[in-house]
């Protein structure tokens, strides 16, 4: 704390406001039920046993101890017959007596599994986006994902709440609480705000830390507050942007708290983590030089793409079509950013009646950027490392990019040849961009190992990954 003078940092009045389990608190709402008090989970695939979980109301997660991310194999109950399942229940580290065995039971048949409706989930975004441009400008908005948002205040504060007995702090409380009714009245939504008259930093951590177990559900964090409320936070991991792997590399540092963090030599972070330890230090003390305006945004290190398939695949042919479509999407996406990669990457996660360990291998390549060439190295790779077993999730991505109109040819290259798959994939890209990326397709789409048709139908992939390269 000696280090800093506080006084000389920047000071905006910043809202970030996230909406409580959005994807499930709008089905409730769409059936006329309290997000609250309603047990609801959104499942892909919501007629499949083995579905993953996407999003879960608050009482759904108070009864079966459940998080957002999760599979149906994971609850206490069969979703189909919605049975008792001891062998689920057990993993759960419960103690299993027939008053539970009861308690699931009851809650099961009241329980609402359903499938996601993105494009539901985005007309709703777009309803609360309305919202806070009635209390800011569109350049104070910054939506960070789907459900959550930052907003500066600092321009409108004094015309919604124009008393000056008041001070700045209050104001922004009145005007959050002001915003996060109208959003309940206009959606039916109920949102939680992490505040701060600071800086977005402290608002998000007031809201993660705070706000989230008060009343109101609202809370504003200060400099001021930086030693009874930052230094106290619980856990490492409650800290924005320090996951499990930063927090063993702080262990592995003597540094087991924020406390600890704020006061380490900042010297000595950067020895260990480079530019990220000193900015680590700062965060840890409440200074955070990003804004609304002009938010930080990371340099893209690759483009991937991900999912989770419908069902364990046991055939190698199967596994091959879904990473060939996989290869192909993110080729089309890095072709539009007019990219060639120079890695190739993939991910293979096993199903879990194999119990062994995912595959993660890359290979460093000739910058390209073809489907053809992508989808070769891809399985080259794949075929590489796979013996055998049922696979249940797969992940494709590229890196190391050079401007697409770099190339290498030696004397043994048919120039012809490349110029011509040149001229086909500009031609395959043109079509579908008009057309739609289904308009032209390889006979295996036909198969049941296939997942283009299926995934295309879907927005934003969030019942089986990401979708860009697909639209």
């Amino acid at each position: 704390m000696g280090y800093i003078d506080y006084s000389r940092e920047p000071k905006s009045d910043i809202a970030f406001i996230d909406m409580k389990s959005f994807y499930a608190s709008v089905e409730c709402v769409d059936r006329g039920l309290n997000p609250l008090h309603t047990s609801l989970c959104v499942m892909s695939r919501a007629d499949n046993a083995a579905g993953l979980i996407l999003a879960s109301s608050p009482m759904f997660k108070k009864v079966f101890g459940k998080k957002n991310v999760g599979r149906s194999y994971d609850l206490p109950f069969d979703i189909k017959t919605r049975q008792f399942n001891y062998h689920n229940a057990k993993k759960l580290g419960i103690a299993i007596t027939p008053s539970y065995k009861a308690f699931i039971e009851h809650w099961a048949k009241r329980t609402l599994i359903v499938p996601p409706r993105m494009d539901r989930y985005i007309e709703k975004n777009l309803d609360i986006q309305h919202v806070f441009q009635a209390y800011a400008a569109p350049n104070d908005i910054l939506p960070y994902s789907i459900d959550e948002g930052f907003i500066d205040l600092t321009a409108s504060l004094n015309y919604f709440i124009p008393d000056k007995s008041l001070s700045r702090k209050t104001k922004l409380d009145n005007l959050s609480a002001i915003i996060q009714r109208d959003i309940w009245r206009e959606t039916g939504i109920i949102s939680t705000i992490g505040m701060s008259n600071a800086n977005p930093l402290l608002a998000k951590l007031a809201l993660d830390n705070e706000a989230k177990k008060t009343a109101t559900m609202r809370a504003n964090w200060s400099y001021e507050d930086v030693e009874s409320k930052v230094w106290a936070i619980a856990n490492l991991t409650d800290f924005w942007g320090i996951g499990r792997r930063l927090e063993k590399r702080l262990h592995q540092l003597g540094i087991t708290t924020i406390k600890e963090l704020a006061n380490t030599n900042p010297d000595k972070l950067q020895q260990a983590f480079g530019k990220i330890g000193v900015q680590l230090w700062f965060h840890a003390n409440g200074v955070d030089e990003s804004n609304v305006h002009e938010p930080y945004k990371p340099k893209s290190k690759g483009l991937g793409n991900s999912q989770i398939l419908p069902r364990d695949y046991y055939k190698q042919r199967e596994i091959e079509i879904v990473l060939a479509e996989m290869a192909e999407q993110v080729a089309n996406r890095l072709r539009k950013k007019r990219q060639k990669a120079t890695v190739v990457a993939i991910h293979i996660g096993y199903s879990k009646v194999e119990r062994r360990k995912a595959i993660h291998a890359q290979m460093k390549i000739e910058p390209a950027n073809l489907t053809k060439t992508m989808v070769t190295h891809v399985l080259s790779l794949f075929r590489q490392k796979y013996r055998s077993g049922a696979v249940r999730q797969i992940g494709v991505s590229y890196s190391g990019f050079v401007d697409a109109s770099y190339g290498l040819l030696s004397l043994f290259d048919d120039v012809e040849q490349i110029e011509k798959e040149d001229k086909l994939q500009t031609a395959i890209d043109t079509i579908r961009d008009r057309f739609g990326f289904l308009a032209i397709q390889k006979g295996t789409v036909l198969t049941d190992g296939s997942r283009n048709k299926e995934r295309s139908k879907l927005i934003g992939g969030h019942s089986a990954g990401g979708l860009e390269g697909l639209k």
